[in-house]
């Protein structure tokens, strides 16, 4: 049984972490650069965040628990515990915090796209803030998968 929890947590964390990086640095800036009507990639590229942001929740659960599990209460002394939390708070803060506002905008802005509006300075400062949340859980991932003692 102990085999199957760790090796459900290194399945966990590879998903996370690698749609991450596949989402967010690969998909979605070929949906921009390969697609002509920009909201259309915009709409696309926001869906797939929405997947990977669930992805996160999940495996972010599951690794605190499988951490504490393993490790008991020591595990709040290791880097992996902290760099999961603030990874699955950032998700949190991504999925119910930033990505609300930026739709409403986009709402707001219809029929036009939200480009092409009068709240295209506030749309851009929220994607900025997304955009560099998202790295800061990119480059956690990155190390988590580096340091990964799971099963």
């Amino acid at each position: 049984m102990k085999f199957l929890a760790g090796g459900l947590a290194s399945v966990l964390l590879v998903a996370w972490v690698g749609g991450l990086w596949a989402i967010g640095y690969i998909a979605a800036p070929n949906l921009f650069a390969h697609l002509a009507d920009k909201q259309l990639a915009g709409n696309l590229a926001g869906g797939l965040f929405k997947w990977i942001a669930y992805v996160g929740l999940v495996a972010g659960v599951y690794l605190l628990i499988y951490r504490l599990g393993q490790d008991g209460l020591t595990a709040l002394k290791g880097g992996f515990f902290w760099a999961v939390l603030v990874m699955l708070a950032l998700t949190l803060a991504q999925r119910y915090g930033f990505q609300p506002i930026m739709e409403s905008l986009k709402e707001q802005a219809l029929p036009r796209a939200v480009m092409e509006s009068a709240f295209r300075n506030r749309f851009v400062a929220w994607h900025g803030i997304s955009s560099f949340v998202y790295l800061i859980q990119s480059l956690l991932g990155l190390w988590l998968v580096a340091r990964a003692k799971l099963a």
